[in-house]
């Protein structure tokens, strides 16, 4: 499994940054980095909060 963004919808609020900074980052320009798309047994339970605590619902995990 992995991690998409959709980036038409994300609005770089961060809140996923505070949840999991090893994984989302957020660039120079304000714009939302994925650094390690892949989902593992380690991060699964704070990548699915992520993804439910984004206002914009612009996060998904995808097998």
């Amino acid at each position: 499994m992995r991690i998409e963004v959709d980036y038409g919808l994300c609005e770089a609020n961060a809140i996923c940054v505070g949840i999991l900074p090893d994984v989302f980052d957020l660039n120079d320009d304000d714009e939302l980095n994925v650094l390690a798309p892949e989902v593992t047994p380690d991060n699964e339970e704070l990548v699915a909060d992520a993804v439910r605590q984004c206002p914009r619902q612009a996060i998904a995990v995808v097998d």
